[in-house]
């Protein structure tokens, strides 16, 4: 029986002040000002609608978590995240531990910003450092340097904060081993209770697709990965998912819940969304994409709504749960897909033949082997025959 699992909500601010060369996310470079209030307007209608349309304005489920991403969501001003968080609360309950999440670009930092987003309801902020070598971030596009990445870092550390996020790249365009290693360790200097430490992909419709940088080969990538984990255990990080890292509890709730197959709303021009529901259906929303389009709401925000098929469930539940760590309670997968475990017989029977798999009684355990070959584990469940 499938059992609606924890529910979070994602809201997107598209705008920036300029597009990143390696940036494939929905946003938007600014040529006039944010029409904020129109947004914050448009958003919360947006989450009205959801909320009558998946049964939810009832206020039987709670919100877990609430983050706020971009484009650049800290060009909006602190009044209006505070219009948006009471709009959103008077609209469906908070857990009483709710985690809300804003990211914020260290370029658009002013002294006492984070404090004012801390006294309208934001308890956590991701700050999109990137690198800390001004080299580098001119070549990513960044508009901030190393002082005021740091400096962001601080005003986040002084704003009474439950907990704040440092994102940062390696394997960036012509970035040495020991580049790599002074970035994660001034990081580190700056002790942000949780790291978000990722490896640089080229993705389509970006600008470094269609003018590739030069980066690292296989061998200072893998040196870079192994030399960071160990810097990062030795400052007390502990690795929770593949590129994620915090100080013991300092998890971000929001991504656990996503990789934990919950469901989320997702406000917002682009956002994406999952409802499961207590009859068996699984719900996946995509809004309208460009500003345009969502502020005159044309389509009334829903661009995309599909269904998660039976056959469908086994794959993305996997694909999702193997980015942690953790293990994988075997009730989760019967109680988030409504499926029962003789559904994966054979793949999982074939992945612990593999040893990519440890049954833990109770749990499975995705092993090392199993981490360096995801792409086979997760393909078992998409292929008949295994």
């Amino acid at each position: 029986m499938l059992v609606p699992p924890p529910l979070s909500l994602y809201v997107h601010i598209p705008w920036c002040v300029q597009k990143c060369p390696y940036c494939d996310f929905n946003s938007h470079a600014l040529k006039h000002d944010i029409p904020e209030l129109d947004y914050i307007d448009a958003l919360l209608e947006d989450l009205a609608i959801d909320l009558d349309r998946y049964q939810l304005a009832d206020g039987s489920r709670a919100l877990h978590s609430i983050f706020i991403g971009g484009g650049t969501p800290s060009l909006i001003s602190a009044p209006e995240i505070g219009r948006l968080l009471a709009g959103i609360e008077a609209k469906i309950p908070f857990s009483d531990k709710i985690e809300i999440t804003m990211e914020a670009n260290p370029g658009t930092v002013e002294a006492g910003r984070f404090q004012a987003y801390r006294e309208v309801g934001v308890n956590r902020i991701s700050i999109g450092v990137q690198s800390f070598q001004d080299d580098k971030l001119k070549r990513l596009g960044r508009i901030h340097g190393k002082g005021e990445a740091v400096r962001a870092a601080a005003l986040a550390e002084e704003a009474g904060l439950n907990s704040f996020n440092l994102d940062l790249m390696h394997g960036l365009p012509d970035q040495s081993v020991e580049d790599a290693m002074s970035d994660l360790r001034q990081a580190i200097a700056l002790n942000p209770p949780h790291l978000s430490w990722y490896q640089l992909t080229i993705e389509p419709n970006t600008l470094f697709y269609s003018k590739p940088p030069t980066l690292p080969d296989d061998d200072d990538l893998w040196d870079i990965f192994e030399q960071g984990h160990v810097l990062l255990a030795e400052a007390g990080y502990q690795q929770y998912e593949i590129s994620g890292y915090s100080k013991p509890g300092m998890q971000c709730q929001h991504n656990l819940n996503y990789w934990r197959f919950g469901d989320y709303l997702g406000i917002g021009c682009g956002a994406h969304g999952k409802v499961s529901f207590a009859d068996g259906r699984i719900t996946r929303t995509v809004k309208v994409k460009h500003p345009r389009g969502y502020l005159n709401r044309q389509k009334a925000y829903l661009d995309q709504e599909t269904q998660v098929s039976d056959e469908e469930r086994p794959f993305e539940f996997f694909m999702n749960r193997f980015r942690l760590l953790e293990a994988c309670p075997k009730q989760d997968y019967v109680e988030r897909t409504g499926l029962s475990l003789d559904s994966i017989r054979q793949p999982i029977s074939w992945a612990l033949d593999k040893q990519y798999l440890l049954d833990q009684g109770d749990s499975w355990q995705i092993t090392e082997q199993g981490k360096l070959f995801l792409n086979d584990l997760l393909a078992a469940f998409v292929e008949e025959d295994k």
